[in-house]
Formats: C-alpha cells, sequence, structure tokens
C-alpha cells in the first residue's frame, strides 16, 4: 500500500476540505396553507397530508404511530 513521502501540512489539508460542507435544506412555504416544509416531500398541516400544495390525504395517521403509542415490545408478565 503506498504511504506519503511527505507529511500533509494543516494548510493543504484544509484547503482541500474547505469545499466539503454543509448546504442548507431546501425550504418552502406553501401557497394553500402557509406551512413551511421540505421540497418535494409530503407533509401534514392540521392532520392532513399535503403534497405539492394540494390535498393528499384527509385525516391522516402515520402508520408508525400506532406502533409507538401501543406496546413496548417487552414480554415482561
Amino acid at each position: 500500500m503506498a504511504h506519503p513521502k511527505r507529511r500533509t501540512s494543516s494548510a493543504t489539508r484544509d484547503k482541500r476540505r474547505s469545499h466539503y460542507k454543509l448546504t442548507p435544506k431546501a425550504v418552502t412555504i406553501c401557497p394553500n396553507t402557509g406551512e413551511l416544509h421540505l421540497r418535494h416531500k409530503a407533509y401534514v398541516v392540521d392532520g392532513d397530508l399535503y403534497h405539492n400544495g394540494q390535498l393528499a390525504i384527509k385525516n391522516y395517521t402515520s402508520v408508525a404511530a400506532p406502533a409507538a403509542a401501543g406496546d413496548t415490545g417487552s414480554d415482561e408478565e
């Protein structure tokens, strides 16, 4: 396996890493509900699921919500 002949200086290392950074998420305000949401994702407002500014599912409940609210999975008696 190859090994470096010289130690990489901190300036060279930091210049290489200068473009390795987080970018902010694209957030949009819905024109119908006025709610902030991630672009191209469905979002819940007052129990209704919206996608692309239109009502997708009325009285939406998450699939994971009943499992989290129900039994914890322990078999203790």
